[in-house]
């Protein structure tokens, strides 16, 4: 267990909290969910760059990383469907999108393939994090209707998620069909 790991880990753990917090919609709780979300949005970043920066690269991080963004993520839009904060078909959209790549990545792996992730994919990845937090936190702020920003973010997330997943789709079908 090494410090990528744990951050990793930390990731994982902040979902409840995250989700206990928008059980109970309010300002203060939507701005400590926000604050939680955003927290383990930057452990996502330290983890891999620490990683990589240490030689601390382990089949564990490689196996717990993308899980826990896909729970950490998956979670909050189940959630703001459940608050009525955005739309299911957006969450839909998303959350299969992830599936059908980790399966994608899976069957390429299982061939000896690797496909890594590509630059729509990690822009989807970084606008997806960014509208998620006015939608978390939800309420007017300094003026600003931060969850019309929020859903309008998400918006471009959904188009560069078909488009990412449509890429994933194209490769696969290049590395492991042709």
């Amino acid at each position: 267990m090494n410090l990528p790991n744990v951050l990793t880990l930390l990731r994982i753990v902040a979902v409840p909290f995250i989700i206990a917090l928008l059980t109970f919609p309010g300002k203060a709780t939507c701005f400590l969910a926000t604050l939680f979300f955003v927290l383990a949005v930057l452990t996502d970043l330290a983890d891999g760059f620490i990683a990589r920066k240490f030689n601390q690269v382990t089949n564990l991080g490689k196996f717990l990383d993308p899980i826990a963004d896909k729970v950490l993520i998956a979670s909050v839009l189940i959630m703001l469907v459940e608050l009525n904060w955005i739309s299911a078909w957006i969450a839909i959209v998303i959350i299969v999108r992830e599936l059908l790549v980790t399966g994608l990545r899976a069957i390429a792996a299982n061939k000896g393939e690797v496909i890594a992730a590509d630059n729509y994919g990690k822009l989807k990845t970084i606008i997806q994090s960014i509208a998620l937090i006015p939608l978390i936190y939800h309420y007017p702020f300094l003026g600003l209707d931060v969850h019309q920003i929020g859903q309008s973010l998400l918006l471009v997330a959904v188009v560069l998620t078909i488009y990412s997943g449509w890429n994933y789709l194209r490769t696969f079908y290049k590395v492991c069909m042709a």
